[in-house]
């Protein structure tokens, strides 16, 4: 968890919600519920639920572009050397990182994970530095 988190806040990302918790079926079902029915489907259930996991929101320009490159392809054999998927891991079922594919799904997980209270706007001193505003 901590390369990971290292990673993104190396990137310039910023965290704005976190938390360690075993998902239960049903938060794995739901959030995995466009794949019910595809043959992989309870493989990912089961590997969702089978450890802890630390869900995290991250934010800043171009953030689900940004967390989706540091990630890596989803096949970890497929993606770029430096990435988090190529570097931890050899086979698509055992990927260590989930990242949203657009905008609706992004708002979709994030509410499916945490409430609005749980969501944290902040400002950094370096904000300035690493995101444009002009």
């Amino acid at each position: 968890m901590g390369e990971i988190i290292f990673r993104l806040e190396k990137r310039g990302l910023k965290l704005a919600a976190a938390k360690f918790l075993w998902v239960s079926r049903e938060l794995a079902e739901k959030h995995y519920a466009v794949h019910k029915g595809k043959p992989f489907y309870e493989g990912l259930i089961n590997y969702i639920t089978s450890a802890p996991v630390m869900a995290m929101v991250w934010v800043g320009p171009q953030a689900i572009s940004a967390v989706r490159q540091t990630m890596g392809a989803t096949r970890p054999v497929e993606a770029a050397p430096g990435s988090i998927r190529h570097d931890f891991g050899l086979t698509v079922g055992r990927n260590l990182t989930h990242a949203s594919d657009g905008p609706d799904t992004a708002a979709s997980e994030i509410s499916l994970w945490f409430t609005d209270a749980e969501l944290v706007s902040w400002q950094r001193p370096m904000d300035e530095w690493i995101f444009e505003s002009n």
